[in-house]
């Protein structure tokens, strides 16, 4: 149900039929003349001229009911929310009945200056009157729900001190849509100067954000308007917005720059079935970079906008999915905001119950795979204006976002900081931050990176090192184990699992990985392979590593290998070694069943004997429990 357009049709544009027989509240000649002039002028659109002949018209008879409405409906055209609501307050005071109307124009008004008592008291008299339409009975309905919640919300306000990020960040001009790294090193926003939007970047240097730069001349342009951000966690990717662009399909389109060294490569435009003849916009990319959220008024929606995400597949960017009437409305829902830990979403609306104009909401996704409705953020986070675009830190205990209503800005929008209260944050996450090189040579690589979440056997995390650094980052959420796969043409695959159980430092988790060339007498622990205590037989957990050495033998056909098993000094050496044996040949068959040339393939137990770590401590014994390959033939 869109019903936004049937109330602006209704209730903001004013009605202009009249005829010289018509009976006024008035019988001053004057007072009817200036209304009659100014019905002529609102014709034509000469609204300043408007506005002076009504006012007036009210100056020669102060109870002249039609002129205070018009009046009304005018400043509310134009914004004028407290003069309105003295207005309308005249034409009910004079004339009870006048209109119905009245009482739903003059309840929108009072909740945009905050007055929610009086505006419940005249929007349930509005839906009082009998035979209202159903589209403005609905529209009432949900703004008494608005003041229900904002008087309540207000009597328990959550804390809210936001922080002006100060004039190294913002100017004079409209400062918004701020983003920051996983590693909170670099921050990117939008600027609007003389109603041109580019992005403009600062660094953070020993706790001090820098003077703000120009991002790039290969993304900002000097003729159309780019903003609306999204920067993956590592800094290399950077999704936005851009309207009216020769490369564009509809009047906004998403598009999408990769860094390259210390500038970005020119921007191309994502195309369908993302981006459609419509308007799509204000992008937010998932923590593992496969699932992009958007806004969108592409048709098969709920309202005017709602919050779309496409998934990342092999052949591309798959179709939108709406994501549903949790999230979305027969109003207004944007700026979406995905945190690092892919299950707590910010957004803003106009639709959900809140203080008026658009709130700041957070949905969480529940186990299966949902997302549940919307908590607003709460007062004095969310007033009676707008707030729109709200991110967040990789730690989820500091939120960024742009305001024009706080005193003692630089003007326009600024950029804010402010600590989240704990009731609205997402879950605790970390970033692993990791250096690929050459075992010999110590140079960077550029290396295929998989992080698997080892409970669920899905990869969580998929991209490549970067080939100038061979540096790459990832969030992950704590509290979970993980296995590490990283791969490179002509040389062995890494192989690490670690745990993020009870990790909560801010500081990354650090990893480097020394890549070993594929030669003879090579080796790689298949760190990521489980047996239980004293068994064989492969655990579920086993799989992705297992399938990682079956892709590595497969595209390298001429490599022979010898898996071998080995276990600590604990309990009988018979016994261990037999163990050590059958755990080889378990990862043998696997490989086997997966169609490898068993002629390829040895295996082998070595019990105790070749131990990496000492035997005298729990960690060295884990660590002696292992399962390797060897490369004994190419």
């Amino acid at each position: 149900m869109k019903f936004l357009s049937v109330i602006v049709l209704l209730f903001v544009l004013p009605v202009c039929l009249f005829s010289q027989e018509r009976q006024y509240s008035t019988t001053n000649r004057e007072a009817i003349k200036y209304y009659s002039l100014a019905m002529e002028d609102i014709d034509n659109h000469a609204y300043d001229e408007a506005f002076d002949l009504l006012y007036k018209a009210v100056g020669e008879d102060s109870s002249f009911v039609e002129a205070h409405s018009e009046l009304g409906d005018m400043n509310r055209l134009m914004r004028r929310h407290q003069e309105a609501v003295i207005q309308y307050r005249k034409v009910i005071a004079l004339s009870p009945d006048f209109s119905r109307a009245v009482y739903l124009k003059i309840g929108q008004e009072e909740i945009s200056i905050a007055q929610y008592e009086s505006a419940l008291i005249h929007l349930q008299k509005y839906l009082a009157y009998p035979d209202i339409q159903t589209q403005t009975a609905f529209l009432a309905k949900k703004l008494i729900e608005d003041c229900t919640f904002s008087i309540d919300a207000i009597q328990h306000p959550v804390p809210f001190k936001p922080v002006n990020m100060g004039p190294n960040i913002n100017t004079a001009n409209d400062e918004y849509y701020p983003m920051e790294t996983a590693d909170e090193s670099e921050l990117i926003f939008t600027r609007k100067i003389n109603n041109n939007e580019d992005f403009y970047k600062s660094m953070k240097v020993n706790g001090v954000w820098q003077p703000a730069t120009y991002l790039s001349d290969k993304i900002n342009t000097p003729d159309h308007n780019e903003g609306a951000q999204s920067i993956t966690q590592d800094g290399r990717f950077l999704f936005f917005s851009g309207c009216n662009r020769p490369d564009g399909m509809g009047s906004c389109d998403i598009f999408i720059a990769q860094k390259s060294g210390d500038d970005w490569v020119k921007p191309f435009n994502l195309g369908p079935p993302v981006n459609t003849p419509g308007w799509e916009s204000q992008p937010s990319i998932s923590a593992d970079g496969r699932t992009l959220y958007f806004t969108s008024n592409r048709r098969g929606g709920y309202g005017g906008y709602d919050i779309w995400k496409s998934r990342l597949t092999d052949k591309g960017w798959g179709e939108p999915e709406n994501l549903g009437p949790n999230i979305n409305t027969s109003f207004d829902e944007q700026s979406p905001f995905i945190h690092p830990d892919d299950s707590t979403l910010y957004f803003c609306s106009n639709g959900w119950p809140g203080l008026g104009g658009m709130d700041l909401f957070v949905s969480r996704l529940s186990k299966d795979g949902k997302w549940q409705k919307p908590v607003n953020l709460g007062y004095p986070i969310n007033t009676s204006g707008d707030e729109r675009g709200i991110s967040l830190t990789a730690q989820g205990n500091y939120a960024f976002y742009s305001s024009d209503n706080i005193e003692g800005g630089y003007g326009g929008f600024d950029i804010y900081t402010f600590e989240l209260p704990e009731s609205v944050r997402p879950h605790l996450v970390t970033y692993v931050k990791g250096k690929v090189s050459d075992a010999k040579t110590l140079q960077p690589l550029e290396a295929a990176v998989e992080i698997i979440d080892l409970q669920k056997n899905e990869p969580v995390y998929q991209d490549y090192s970067d080939p100038n650094q061979g540096e790459f980052l990832a969030t992950l959420t704590s509290g979970k184990n993980y296995g590490l796969n990283i791969s490179k043409s002509g040389y062995l695959f890494y192989s690490q699992n670690f745990s993020l159980a009870g990790y909560g430092s801010k500081d990354p988790y650090n990893i480097t990985v020394l890549l070993q060339p594929i030669e003879i007498g090579n080796k790689v622990i298949l760190t990521n392979i489980f047996f239980d205590t004293n068994k064989f037989d492969l655990k579920p957990e086993s799989l992705a590593e297992l399938q990682k050495l079956v892709d590595f033998l497969s595209l390298n056909p001429s490599i022979k290998i010898e898996i071998s098993g080995h276990t600590d000094n604990v309990g009988n050496d018979q016994l261990n070694q037999t163990l050590s044996e059958n755990r080889a040949k378990a990862v043998y068959q696997f490989l086997i069943d997966s169609k490898i040339d068993p002629s390829r393939l040895q295996y082998k137990g070595y019990g105790k004997t070749q131990p990496i770590e000492t035997n005298d401590t729990d960690e060295g014994r884990a660590k002696n429990r292992r399962t390797e390959f060897k490369i004994i033939a190419k």
